[in-house]
């Protein structure tokens, strides 16, 4: 039973897990235009190294440096429109995004903390190569 003026989920319960199992923790498409980028820029780079705190998207070891491409919704980049906040289960969704910050800002601490330097690409700053390709070039080459 629904609360009176709690919003309705328009798609069951069983579709909205399927939706969920759906998303996808690696290659993501804008994780794939960074890979992509870097890879014309002919920088050279390891994927999701485990053996380093939070799994870096990227990691470029000749300059110590850690990137990683967060979605907007789910890492809430502040005043983005794609970091929607969803209408049902607030409360829920709350924890669930706290969470999520708190695990990133653990994992950039650790790298720092480990002398690895960190960058950290938005989903929506994805749409813009050319923007990618000169913040990967300020991070790499200093230039």
């Amino acid at each position: 039973m629904v609360a009176l003026g709690e919003p309705l989920d328009i798609v069951t319960s069983y579709r909205r897990s399927q939706i969920m199992a759906g998303i996808r923790s690696k290659d993501t498409q804008p994780e794939l235009i960074v890979r992509r980028v870097a890879h014309s820029m002919g920088l050279r780079f390891r994927l999701h190294r485990r053996d380093l705190p939070g799994s870096p998207d990227l990691v470029f070891p000749r300059w110590r440096l850690a990137v990683f491409v967060h979605g907007c919704f789910w890492h809430r980049h502040e005043g983005c429109r794609l970091a929607a906040q969803p209408k049902t289960r607030p409360e829920f969704w709350r924890q669930k995004f706290e969470a999520n910050i708190r695990r990133d800002r653990g994992a950039i601490d650790q790298l720092t903390g480990l002398g690895w330097r960190v960058e950290v690409i938005w989903e929506c700053e994805t749409r813009n190569p050319v923007e990618v390709a000169s913040r990967l070039s300020l991070a790499t080459t200093g230039r």
